[in-house]
């Protein structure tokens, strides 16, 4: 072969390579079962993914959470401020109004003098699975407004819980909304709050006990009010409990097509119980609570987007909730709809679904305040390199702003994280906060967010109890008023001026 043929032939492997290294899609060419991959122009734009130091992230939001009272009224109304307008673990407010949560805050305080319960639904994909993050916001809440208990669970429970034991036999037979293949669906749209019922005929029994998981928290093993929340009941429908040596009186049930929610008072905390059903009902829940204060509780939906509410019949749903007391609302979805966003049409396409969502709710809980966590940092391996699934970032930006258009209030767990390419970063951490499949946090890493979670919301409730001692003129005034005015008398202060005093002209 002449030398200039030889040329010719690697340059020409070279011209190939070149452009398959160009043209190539960075997800790869599927063939059959197998994925070919070739590094790609668009990967080698893509570097290294810049590394998150989770310490300190973790740090600094710690820090951010530390001074909330002052001596001096103004550092500590400008720590609050600042913490709703520029803290990445603030909650987001619509029209950035710091009355939102006002109204349940005023109830939360009422619930030990009034001897009530107000609930909060926590619903989410599997990052909640197992009562995970919901415990951790639940203690934390019930430590400041009392209450106590797991709260509601399913009948039958097909995802253990770290914050009950239980069980059931007899003649019940589970159906879900959303679920595997085995699940069965119903040929109505009566699947009440928990997205899934148990329906009985004949005689059941639904038995629960007092956790012995370590990771549970104590309050979660203490309940002394029992409560069946049925629907579409025939006549005569039965109910008894017997918890511990207490046997609770026998409830009697005329037939009712709506829904019913059947309560048992004890005496004393009990560490276990039974339910034993005679008839035909849909159970869509069992309560386990204390006498008062705050239940939150917890509704997982694995590999659900948060778009499946508005098949669940609303009569159903609008009886249950205001039956239940429920005051406050937690959507946390997003992630699972990530493998399916391939462009910004795709984005867009999610929001109006999730509009739909957020119009049902507004529906069967007018009473209800509605708060929207949006997803977690989401690690893909692109040629052998961990970083963030392409458009995350936009989708965790564009359900913010879907939230806040409807008036609904917004945690950005994404940012809070650390941002992109944080959950790899989990991972790798020791002891890890995130799973090996970089999707899902660890328990400590979920207990890690419901604490960020648990302290931003007691921050907006620590704001609220300040703001019922200060008299409201100019208030407004100063929440809002302009950084770089803000900047200028931070300075002054440094220089020992005098500062406006906006609470007491």
């Amino acid at each position: 072969m002449k030398a200039h043929h030889t040329l010719f032939f690697i340059l020409s492997i070279f011209i190939l390579l070149g452009l398959g290294w160009y043209l190539f899609p960075s997800e790869g060419v599927k063939v059959g079962d197998l994925a070919l991959r070739f590094p790609s122009y668009e990967e080698d734009k893509m570097g290294t993914p810049e590394e998150i130091n989770v310490d300190s992230v973790l740090n600094d939001v710690s820090k951010s959470l530390e001074m909330r009272v002052s001596e001096n009224l103004l550092d500590s109304l400008e720590y609050y401020r600042d913490y709703l307008t520029i803290n990445p673990n603030r909650i987001y407010l619509p029209d950035d109004d710091y009355t939102y949560f006002d109204d349940l805050f005023r109830l939360f305080d009422a619930a030990k003098k009034d001897d009530t319960i107000y609930r909060i639904m926590h619903y989410g994909d599997s990052q909640i699975e197992m009562d995970r993050i919901s415990s951790v916001l639940r203690q934390r809440l019930q430590e400041i407004f009392g209450g106590s208990g797991p709260n509601m669970i399913p009948a039958i429970q097909r995802v253990s819980t770290i914050s009950v034991t239980q069980s059931y036999s007899g003649n019940l037979t589970r159906y879900a909304i959303i679920a595997d293949s085995t699940s069965r669906r119903a040929s109505h749209g009566r699947y009440g709050v928990l997205t899934q019922f148990s329906q009985t005929s004949g005689q059941s029994n639904i038995s629960f006990s007092k956790t012995k998981n370590s990771r549970a928290f104590d309050n979660a093993k203490e309940f002394s009010r029992i409560s069946l929340l049925i629907g579409n009941n025939s006549e005569g429908f039965k109910a008894s409990l017997k918890a511990d040596t207490i046997k609770g009186e026998t409830k009697v049930c005329s037939a009712n097509a709506g829904v019913s929610l059947l309560t048992w008072d004890l005496p004393v905390d009990v560490s276990r119980g039974t339910i034993t059903t005679t008839g035909n009902a849909e159970i869509y829940g069992v309560l386990l609570d204390g006498k008062e204060g705050i239940a939150l509780d917890n509704c997982p939906l694995r590999g659900c987007s948060g778009t499946i509410f508005t098949r669940i019949n609303k009569k159903v749903m609008e009886e249950s909730f205001k039956l239940l007391n429920t005051k406050l609302i937690i959507l946390q979805f997003g992630g699972n709809r990530m493998p399916s966003i391939y462009n910004s049409k795709a984005i867009s396409s999610y929001m109006k679904e999730l509009d739909k969502q957020i119009n049902y709710f507004r529906e069967v809980a007018p009473q209800a305040t509605l708060l929207f966590i949006g997803p977690a940092d989401m690690g893909k391996s692109y040629n052998g390199k961990i970083g963030t699934w392409k458009g995350l970032p936009e989708l965790n930006d564009s359900i913010r702003a879907m939230a806040l258009r409807n008036e609904v209030a917004y945690w950005d767990m994404f940012h809070v994280m650390g941002g992109e390419n944080s959950m790899a970063q989990y991972v790798k951490h020791d002891p890890p906060l995130g799973s090996p499949d970089h999707i899902h946090f660890t328990f400590r890493g979920a207990q890690e967010i419901g604490n960020n979670l648990a302290k931003s919301l007691v921050i907006y409730y620590d704001f609220y109890k300040l703001r019922q001692r200060l008299p409201n003129e100019s208030f407004d005034e100063f929440m809002h008023k302009d950084r770089a005015l803000i900047e200028q008398e931070k300075e002054a202060r440094k220089n020992k001026f005098k500062p406006t005093n906006y609470y007491y002209k």
